[in-house]
């Protein structure tokens, strides 16, 4: 099946600029320096960040991202608003619910990294207000401010690194569990057989 392309607010008009709204600006630039953006950015560095960024705003409901969505090139900074993120939408039981993330949240951030599909689902729960960078977006931010770029390509990639390690110990418990579960039917069998 192949998965449905749905439009890209970067690019289809659902987004502006942050010149119209510099108290906006400024919570962006503020967020992308929280540690819980892991962006370690001075304040000038996260205002050219900011500057390649648009404002995107979503109802309640409205799927930001979806699983398996072809052609990702960009992520969201999230300054208003509550998404839930979801996982196998196609999954026997639905989706699966990772998480509920809030302002300070970056989503998507693998996609400017390699264009690939997007893993996972995101959809607003509450009106959401969000910061767009796309990949054309990073590559002027490379070209006109180096330092700022290397610092955010770094915080992204820090990101990614502690999700590998963070599902690596998940895996390890899954299978601990799987081989205690074996040995456990195992005596169970035992037991029974005459």
């Amino acid at each position: 099946m192949v998965p449905a392309v749905h439009p890209d607010p970067l690019t289809t008009g659902h987004a502006r600029s942050f010149t119209d709204v510099p108290a906006l600006a400024e919570r962006a630039a503020d967020l992308l320096r929280t540690p819980h953006a892991l962006l370690q950015l001075t304040p000038p560095e996260a205002a050219w960040v900011v500057e390649q960024m648009l404002l995107l705003s979503f109802p309640p409901g409205a799927t930001l991202f979806r699983e398996g969505e072809a052609a990702a090139d960009h992520m969201l900074l999230l300054l208003d608003g509550e998404v839930e993120v979801d996982t196998a939408a196609d999954g026997p039981t639905g989706p699966v619910a990772i998480s509920v993330v809030g302002p300070g949240s970056v989503l998507g951030e693998m996609a400017v990294l390699d264009g690939a599909p997007r893993s996972a689902s995101c959809v607003a729960m509450t009106p959401v207000q969000a910061a767009g960078l796309s990949r054309r977006g990073l590559e002027r931010l490379i070209d006109t401010q180096p330092r700022a770029a290397a610092k955010l390509l770094l915080s992204l990639g820090t990101r990614t690194a502690e999700r590998l390690r963070a599902l690596g110990e998940q895996l390890q418990l899954y299978a601990r569990l799987v081989d205690a579960k074996q040995a456990e039917l195992d005596r169970l069998r035992a037991a029974h057989q005459p």
